[in-house]
């Protein structure tokens, strides 16, 4: 165990999981819980609600689930123990010497050993590009095509990987690791044709560090005309692309304003040796909402200097309907006429990429102005077009300060009438007519797709015997009332009888039902959320107690008949007391 039931039960009583939560994601108050879209798939309309009385969460769209240490882990990729550390530090609390059962320690041996692995790894890489003839083609690259100086290559560990593709392989395994903890890291690929070989070779590479600043993966960028272009590690237990940020280990202690968020590991590492040490890169996938949660932790505002290309203005798009969903700043930097932060500090320097920081626009502006590039605004008809678009996206800023901000900036730039402009925008609201930003239409497409998915793999009938245990969750009073009539035994399915066992305990312990802490008695993160599902339910209003009797009673019956048919196939079955019992079920009445 890793400590005591009373520790982890002060942890999680010292934080609130409104407070936790809304940390990570924007909630809103909706009765007596509040709603989100789920932070764990994409969801047009939100279906995530998490409990303040209760202590819990539970997304009916994915069927994700639990307490605040169940969030904690899902969302941050933490082990249990993990959890409780973060938790117990946000609190102030102090924890007692942790003890790992054998399986525990063993997991995180495991893990420290793939960290090790990868440190090991990056040292090898970076002695062969700094201290080897077969590096000297690497380092050209890094000093001549890249002009990153010793000092740049030194501080972010840079390497190569020569052109054999075994050659890290049979280093490491001279420093006795086995072939499973080369191969989980990530920096070998076997199959049956080839065997073992590295993952790379023949590139230069770059160490990716988590925020405490440990090896966990690579990017290695090609010498040659070999594809991929840029490769990097997959995902493994200690390395989630999604929740990951390069250099964010970096950049969480500049003293700038803000993060500068842009593309590529190489813009990156131009801008920290520019002096601007707050620039960070997302990992060779699109950004995410994890990554975006983890900048939160830090800042509230990111400068997005994406590539200037048709892909780039793309990407920050989406970007910036992410940054939006987590209410955080979201400023555009201008990069023209330059592709790229490194292209442009090659040719402009520092001193031009400060001021392009300090003129960068917010990103609505950068939507509007993607907006005018579609239309001549020297055509009466088109500007009419621009005008009209423009008006319904202003029509969607619900914060009227902020609108009005919008208004003077639009018209001044585009030389709009002001008045006419707030008519259009006005007149659009009152009809209750908005157009959703490009960004926010993309995160919706993307959200729909995944809903679609998600529901298609659910299974969107709860149990009798889950629906049961609600009612015993909600109606306290139920553990009295259905004495004699249900009792443990009659919840046949194997994990809902768990979690009914640790309810009925807890009850017959405490006198109350704790969900949340009822969660710490399960590892499992798919019993977690069934628990979670059972006891995060809320009922529908019903017109009145004559209903509610009724509907109990139906589920109390359907219950108790389902057990009387399985225990009547068990060995020894006493066949004439259960149909006795069978037939006494009609005459179950419950009056609430």
């Amino acid at each position: 165990m890793y400590y005591s039931d009373e520790v982890i039960e002060d942890v999680r009583a010292r934080n609130d999981i409104v407070d936790v939560i809304g940390q990570y994601v924007s909630l809103k108050k909706a009765g007596n819980s509040y709603k989100c879209c789920c932070p764990f798939h994409h969801e047009k309309t939100p279906s995530f609600t998490v409990s303040r009385s209760k202590q819990m969460y539970h997304c009916f769209g994915c069927g994700a689930g639990g307490n605040v240490f169940t969030f904690v882990m899902q969302y941050e990729n933490f082990s249990f123990p993990e959890a409780v550390k973060y938790l117990a530090d946000r609190a102030g609390i102090t924890l007692p010497e942790m003890e790992l059962s054998d399986a525990e320690k063993r997991e995180a041996g495991r893990k420290a050993q793939l960290k090790e692995v990868n440190k090991v790894a990056a040292a090898y890489f970076h002695y062969l590009l700094t201290r080897t003839e077969r590096g000297k083609i690497g380092l050209k690259y890094y000093k001549e095509t890249r002009q990153f100086t010793d000092e740049t290559i030194n501080n972010f560990g840079l390497g190569y990987a020569d052109i054999y593709a075994d050659d890290l392989y049979k280093y490491l395994k001279s420093k006795g690791y086995s072939d499973k903890i080369i191969s989980d890291a990530g920096l070998v690929d076997i199959d049956e044709k080839r065997g073992v070989h590295d993952k790379f070779w023949n590139r230069v590479i770059v160490p990716i560090l988590d925020i405490n600043g440990k090896v966990i993966a690579f990017g290695g960028r090609v010498l040659g005309d070999a594809k991929p272009k840029y490769l990097n590690t997959k995902e493994t237990d200690i390395f989630d692309k999604s929740h990951n940020i390069f250099a964010m280990n970096i950049a969480r202690r500049s003293r700038r304003r803000g993060v500068i968020l842009c593309e590529g590991y190489m813009d990156v590492i131009s801008q920290h040796q520019a002096g601007f040490d707050n620039a960070i890169a997302s990992l060779g996938t699109a950004f995410t909402m994890g990554q975006a949660s983890l900048i939160k932790r830090y800042t509230s505002e990111v400068y997005l200097a994406y590539d200037s290309d048709g892909a780039g203005r793309a990407a920050t798009m989406k970007a910036i309907g992410i940054l939006r969903e987590m209410n955080l700043m979201e400023r555009v930097i201008d990069l023209s006429p330059y592709k790229d932060p490194d292209e442009f500090l090659k040719n402009m320097g520092a001193e031009a990429y400060e001021e392009r920081i300090k003129n960068a626009i917010p990103g609505r502006m950068f939507e509007i102005d993607q907006i005018a590039g579609q239309y001549n605004m020297n055509d009466p008809e088109e500007k009419t077009s621009f005008v009209n678009n423009t008006a319904k996206l202003l029509a969607g800023i619900e914060d009227v300060s902020q609108r009005s901000n919008y208004l003077d900036a639009v018209a001044r730039k585009y030389m709009l009438d002001r008045e006419l402009l707030k008519q259009v925008v006005t007149r659009y609201g009152m009809a209750g007519i908005s157009s959703k930003s490009v960004a926010e239409e993309n995160i919706e497409k993307a959200a729909v797709k995944e809903e679609r998915k998600v529901t298609k793999n659910k299974d969107p009938n709860q149990t009798s015997e889950e629906i049961l245990l609600t009612w015993y969750v909600n109606r306290p009073q139920l553990f009295t009332k259905l004495k004699g009539i249900i009792s443990l035994e009659d919840f046949v399915d194997e994990k809902v009888h768990f979690i009914a066992q640790k309810i009925f305990e807890q009850h017959e312990t405490d006198g109350e039902v704790n969900p949340a802490r009822i969660i710490n008695c399960f590892t499992d993160a798919d019993e977690q959320a069934v628990a979670a599902s059972i006891m995060s339910n809320e009922f529908n209003q019903l017109s009145g107690p004559e209903e509610e009797s009724k509907a109990l009673t139906d589920i109390v019956k359907r219950v108790k008949t389902a057990s009387i048919d399985y225990r009547l196939k068990m060995p020894g079955a006493d066949f004439i007391g259960l149909a006795r019992e069978k037939n006494g079920i009609q005459k179950i009445k419950i009056t609430l």
